[in-house]
C-alpha cells in the first residue's frame, strides 16, 4: 500500500550536461491518481572538467575503464551534493526523503542499448536515503525505447477534459508529449523530435573552447540567417523518416554527427547563420513531427527546457505553429528548469509502489513495466 504522502528529490542531469536539477516534491497518491508539489527547485552546474569530460566520452565513444569508473563516481558524488544542498535549503534532513530518484547520466543511448551513467550505491551512501535509478532498462527489455519516460508524469500533471496539449521539453534533445483532450493512457503518443540545444551548444564549444558552451538567449543566432538547404538535407536523414507512431528516441551524437555531415556542403557559413540553423532545425523537428496530430484550435503547446530561453528557436516556434496557445509549465506552476526532475520523483514514486509507470503507446513497449532499480540506503 503506498503511502498517503511522502518526499521525493527527483534528480536530473540531461543530456546537455550542463548540471543537475533537484525537486524536492511532495508527491500524494498513487499510480495515474498522483498529485506533486514541489518544494523546492535547486540546480548545480557541473565542474567545468567534469561537464568537459563527458561530452569528451559521449562524442567520442571511447573511454578507458578506470576513466569510466572514475567519471562515474565523480557524476555520483555531484548528484549527491546537490541533493544535500536542496535539503539544506529548505531546512529538510535525509530521513525526510522515501527516496531520491536519479535519472543518471546518459552516456550512450541506442536502443535496445542505453548507459545512463550513475552509481546509485554511492548517492544512498553519501544521502543517507534509498535511491530509485536506471530507469530506462526495463522498458527497453519490453521492446521499448527507453524513451521518452516523461510522458507518464506529463499525463499526471497536463491532461486536460477538454484541450489537447503538446508538452515539449527543449534540452539537448527536443522530445514532445501529445496528450489528446480528456485522454486515456493508452491514447498518449511521445517521441524524440531531434536536435534540442545540442547543435547551438556543438557550434559554441567548437568555437571557443574557454566560453559558456552555449549561445545565451539565442543571442548570435538572432543575428544570422538560417540556411534552407541545409535544414532539406538534415530532415532526409532516416531517423526523421521512419515513423514514430510507436516511440523513436535518438541522441546527441548522432545528430551532431548528422550536422557535420550536412555542413561539409556549407563550410563557408558564418557562425551566426549555422547557430540560426541550428535553432531552425530544433523548431522544424518538433513541428514535423506534430504536423497533423491535432487542430492548433484545440491544442496548446506547453513548454519546459533551456531552449525556451533561446529566443531564436521561440521565434521559429511561434512562426511554425500559429494559431496555438504557447505556455510555459510556469503557467501551471512548475518552474521550467525544474520539470523533469519533477517528473523522475513522480517515477520514482511509481517505482516504489510497484506500479508500471512507462506508457507503451509512447515508447513502443510491449506491455506496461515498473521502471527503475531500488537501492537501499
Amino acid at each position: 500500500m503506498a503511502e498517503a504522502t511522502r518526499i521525493i528529490a527527483g534528480a536530473m542531469s540531461g543530456t546537455s550536461a550542463d548540471g543537475i536539477d533537484v525537486a524536492l516534491v511532495q508527491v500524494s497518491g498513487s499510480g495515474l491518481q498522483m498529485q506533486a508539489r514541489l518544494l523546492h527547485h535547486h540546480a548545480r552546474s557541473y565542474p567545468t572538467t567534469l561537464r568537459q569530460k563527458i561530452f569528451a566520452v559521449r562524442q567520442s565513444q571511447q573511454v578507458g575503464l578506470g576513466d569510466l569508473a572514475e567519471l562515474g563516481r565523480k557524476i555520483s558524488l555531484a548528484h549527491a551534493v546537490a541533493v544535500r544542498d536542496a535539503l539544506q535549503e529548505t531546512g529538510l534532513r535525509s530521513g525526510d526523503l522515501a527516496a531520491v530518484a536519479a535519472h543518471g547520466q546518459t552516456l550512450f543511448h541506442s536502443p535496445p542499448n542505453t548507459i545512463q551513467w550513475l552509481d546509485p550505491a554511492l548517492i544512498a551512501a553519501e544521502v543517507g536515503c534509498p535511491v530509485v535509478s536506471d530507469f530506462r532498462r526495463a522498458d527497453c527489455a519490453a521492446g521499448g525505447q527507453g524513451a521518452p519516460l516523461v510522458p507518464f508524469a506529463d499525463y499526471i500533471l497536463f491532461r486536460h477534459p477538454q484541450r489537447a496539449g503538446f508538452v515539449i521539453n527543449i534540452g539537448g534533445i527536443a522530445n514532445f508529449t501529445l496528450l489528446p483532450a480528456n485522454a486515456t493512457p493508452d491514447q498518449v503518443r511521445a517521441l524524440d523530435t531531434g536536435p534540442g540545444n545540442c547543435l547551438s551548444d556543438f557550434l559554441m564549444r567548437e568555437s571557443d573552447r574557454a566560453g559558456p558552451g552555449f549561445d545565451r538567449d539565442g543571442q548570435l543566432a538572432s543575428r544570422g540567417n538560417p540556411i534552407g538547404k541545409f535544414a532539406e538535407a538534415f530532415f532526409q536523414n532516416d531517423y526523421f523518416t521512419k515513423p514514430g507512431d510507436r516511440g523513436k528516441s535518438t541522441d546527441i551524437p548522432s545528430m551532431i554527427l548528422l550536422f557535420q555531415q550536412v555542413r561539409q556542403d556549407h563550410l563557408d557559413a558564418s557562425l551566426e547563420d549555422l547557430l540560426a540553423t541550428a535553432c531552425l532545425l530544433c523548431a522544424l523537428g518538433i513541428f514535423h513531427a506534430a504536423t497533423g496530430l491535432v487542430k492548433n484550435s484545440e491544442c496548446d503547446l506547453i513548454l519546459s527546457g533551456g531552449g525556451i530561453e533561446n529566443r531564436c528557436i521561440m521565434g521559429n516556434l511561434r512562426k511554425l505553429f500559429p494559431g496555438y496557445r504557447i505556455l510555459r509549465t510556469d503557467d501551471f506552476g512548475i518552474p521550467s528548469a525544474a520539470k523533469e526532475a519533477l517528473a523522475f520523483a513522480l517515477l520514482g514514486a511509481a517505482t516504489l509502489d510497484g506500479i508500471p509507470s512507462n506508457i507503451p503507446s509512447a515508447t513502443g513497449a510491449s506491455r506496461s513495466v515498473v521502471l527503475g532499480s531500488i537501492t537501499p540506503k
